[in-house]
């Protein structure tokens, strides 16, 4: 099978943990042996979110005073060569071998998108509440949102219309077994003018909705959005709450999922379901061969009987 799976944030960095680069290689390490045990039966094209690096570089790039700070667009294309380097080589480490590689992507939004006007993409370090006034007097222009029990930086967050490398990754992959590593970060976010011309924009596409893009254009068999979550919860954190492991889009579009964290994971794999009839699933990086098998996770089919949804622990296959 041709398999796109899009790594959350904690496949990099667990929350708390500080942005040192060891810290990152170490659970980069962890990934890329899970990784590595789908890519032994399957074809595995990689994608991974980059806000905490992103917003990271920002920082430093702002601390520099000789030089204008760099844009979103260029730090975002940074993360891409950084993380892309880490994986590849961790990758190589667990497969030794075989063949893998990191393609930069950039892709096209809507100058006019009504993400610009609202920023809901966290980026950068938590902040606990007693720092938040000292942020924002240092960086006014920043939007700061509540994360868990923490403050973070927001910035835009269009959706992504275009994958302008989708051409050459589809001659990559069609022509090798090799593993890529691709879209980071969403990929780099550009939008074309009027006369065709390119230009980056101040924005961090969601990685979601951007490997979802991908999946299809790609015409993958699966779809995995794995993170530190075992499946979608009815309503997570609080009492009564369920794990959700098979559903259809529509079943699982009824519950209201929030929109900085599950709902764009489950609007992801929702579309793509509805695209291509195939299937796609949320669950947890250490489980993602069972959660093919259809044994872990929160698995989204076309075809779940009378539209319903199921939520035992043990599940029969269904790859």
């Amino acid at each position: 099978m041709r398999i796109v799976v899009a790594l959350g944030g904690n496949a990099i960095l667990q929350r708390g943990e500080p942005l040192e680069c060891d810290v990152q290689r170490r659970n980069i390490q962890e990934a890329a042996r899970s990784i590595a045990r789908l890519a032994e039966h399957h074809q595995v094209v990689l994608n991974h979110g980059n806000g905490p690096q992103v917003g990271l570089l920002a920082l430093m790039s702002e601390a520099y005073k000789d030089v204008k700070a760099y844009p979103l667009d260029a730090l975002g294309a940074q993360t891409q060569g950084l993380i892309g380097f880490m994986f590849e080589q961790e990758l190589r480490n667990a497969m030794p071998g075989r063949e893998v590689c990191t393609l930069s992507t950039q892709t096209v939004v809507d100058p006019n998108d009504p993400a610009f006007e609202n920023p809901s993409k966290y980026v950068g370090p938590i902040y606990r509440e007693e720092m938040r006034a000292a942020v924002e007097a240092e960086h006014p222009d920043w939007v700061l949102r509540r994360d868990g029990n923490y403050w973070r930086r927001v910035v835009p967050s269009p959706k992504p219309i275009e994958i302008l490398e989708l051409a050459s990754l589809r001659n990559l992959i069609d022509k090798t077994d090799a593993t890529v590593i691709c879209g980071g970060g969403g990929g780099v976010p550009v939008t074309r003018g009027s006369d065709g011309v390119l230009h980056g924009v101040e924005a961090v596409i969601d990685k979601d909705r951007a490997s979802r893009l991908l999946a299809e254009g790609i015409y993958a068999d699966a779809f995995l959005i794995l993170s530190d979550v075992k499946a979608v919860a009815t309503d997570f954190g609080r009492p009564g709450s369920r794990d959700i492991h098979f559903a259809t889009p529509d079943a699982l579009e009824r519950f209201d999922f929030p929109p900085g964290s599950m709902g764009p994971k489950v609007e992801a794999v929702c579309q793509f379901v509805r695209q291509t009839g195939k299937i796609a699933a949320i669950g947890a990086l250490n489980q993602a061969a069972e959660i093919l098998e259809g044994k872990a996770g929160t698995i989204v089919k076309p075809d779940v009987p009378n539209d319903l949804i199921y939520y035992e622990d043990v599940l029969p296959s269904v790859a």
